[in-house]
């Protein structure tokens, strides 16, 4: 029987340093069952095509887009690309832990059943250190669910769960290939795209595993596209719209939990009053305006 291998691919767009990190990080597992591809989104610099060149290592290939389509079209092709039972798109600034492979194929060999694996992960700010925000304190003591030893979710606690506040980690997350086929990108909805087609996901009846070992690096920027589109505001909007679909989706599914999970939103909502105080300081109107509206629910 042919043994499980993973599909690790790594949509390129950013810091060639961070890549590079990315890339040896993968190198550095110490379960060798793994394949690397990274998706180069026609970036402009040469730097990672020549260092991949210098490695020779037939795991891995690099393939380079002919022009910039945009992080969603590069997930979709990382999806498509895959050949693997199982595939990871892992963000370009992020590291695998030395045990990832072996910890996501170790779960999966136990939960063959599970369509989606969530293992334990750290967080690490542009320096690379261990730091912690409100954010993820809030996602891993408050939002996740607690256990000591691997917990397979599905259905509507799970969807009810994650519209309460999202508490995955989208470039950690290992995927059954065949499972994440049935579903697709959201284009309308850029920002929180990770959510919306994992909850799809489980819409169909699929279960996620969440292994409490620590095995992932996800670094948090400060300075990021999400982040800027939350002090504008624009971030919310997003949202709104998507969670009154969510609801829809739900109550068409006959889940009322997660329908009204959906639509009080309090995660989200929670979090546009938290930055008030700030925007009060910038004078910034029609930011201030977005956040009271989303916070309020109104």
């Amino acid at each position: 029987m042919t043994e499980t291998s993973l599909d690790i691919f790594v949509p390129y767009w950013g810091d060639p340093d961070y890549m590079k990190l990315t890339v040896d990080s993968v190198l550095a597992q110490t379960n060798p069952r793994w394949f690397l591809t990274i998706v180069d989104d026609a970036y402009p610099d040469p730097t990672i095509e020549e260092y991949v060149a210098g490695i020779a290592d037939p795991r891995i290939t690099y393939f380079k887009k002919p022009k910039n389509e945009g992080i969603t079209e590069s997930f979709r092709t990382s999806i498509q690309m895959a050949r693997q039972e199982l595939v990871a798109v892992v963000g370009c600034d992020d590291v695998l832990l030395p045990n990832y492979v072996k910890t996501v194929l170790e779960a999966h060999d136990a939960y063959p059943d599970a369509d989606i694996i969530q293992p334990g992960v750290r967080v690490i700010d542009a320096a690379g250190q261990r730091v912690k925000t409100l954010v993820d304190t809030v996602k891993q003591r408050i939002l996740k669910p607690r256990s000591t030893s691997p917990l397979l979710l599905s259905g509507e606690k799970l969807a009810s769960s994650l519209l309460h506040g999202d508490w995955l980690y989208w470039p950690s997350l290992t995927f059954k290939t065949d499972s994440v086929r049935t579903v697709d990108f959201r284009d309308e909805f850029p920002i929180i795209q990770d959510l919306a087609l994992i909850v799809d996901m489980i819409l169909q009846g699929r279960s996620l595993l969440l292994v409490p070992s620590e095995s992932f690096a996800y670094r948090r920027h400060t300075e990021s596209a999400s982040s800027r589109l939350i002090v504008d505001g624009s971030r919310f909007t997003g949202e709104r719209d998507y969670f009154s679909l969510a609801a829809r989706l739900a109550r068409a599914q006959g889940w009322r939990r997660a329908e009204l999970a959906a639509r009080l939103r309090l995660t989200s909502r929670l979090h546009a009053l938290s930055l008030i105080p700030a925007l009060l300081r910038s004078r910034d109107s029609g930011a201030f305006r977005t956040m009271v509206r989303h916070g309020l629910g109104t």
